[in-house]
């Protein structure tokens, strides 16, 4: 368990600057500078089981997509309270800096886009539907 604590801590260390997430297992570490949830679309389909992941900022859709990621563990320097429930009920080992009631859209006037899509989900497949649905819906509204 020791290596699986070290994995948590070097994602940890990586969320300096504009690094929003990190992906850290053994001797491999990847990170991003992307916001929202794209980082974690990106990576869908890679071999992430397993590793331990850093974020600035996770929302339940973020914790739907880093349950089909395959991470073990997860630390959120901001969580909300929809998201620390999807990630502990599928046995992601969560801890967080600030526990949140809900994220904030980027104009901090309303829920963020992305919470608000996902927040009656229970099923990760059926969720990650949703948020691309909400994302090609932002897109074509030119946000």
């Amino acid at each position: 368990m020791q290596a699986d604590r070290s994995d948590l801590d070097r994602a940890k260390a990586l969320l300096t600057g504009d690094v929003t997430c990190a992906l850290v297992r053994g001797e491999r570490a990847e990170t991003s500078t992307l916001r929202g949830v794209r980082p974690l679309l990106d990576r869908l389909g890679g071999d992430w089981q397993g590793f331990s992941a850093a974020d600035k900022v996770v929302g339940r859709a973020a914790a739907f997509l880093y349950v089909l990621l395959g991470v073990k563990a997860l630390y959120a320097g901001v969580l909300s309270r929809p998201a620390e429930e999807v990630l502990r009920a599928h046995g992601i080992a969560v801890s967080y800096g600030q526990l949140t009631e809900r994220i904030v859209n980027r104009t901090g006037d309303g829920l963020c886009p992305m919470e608000s899509a996902t927040l009656a989900e229970t099923d990760p497949a059926r969720a990650l539907e949703k948020i691309r649905a909400k994302l090609q819906e932002l897109m074509q509204k030119g946000g």
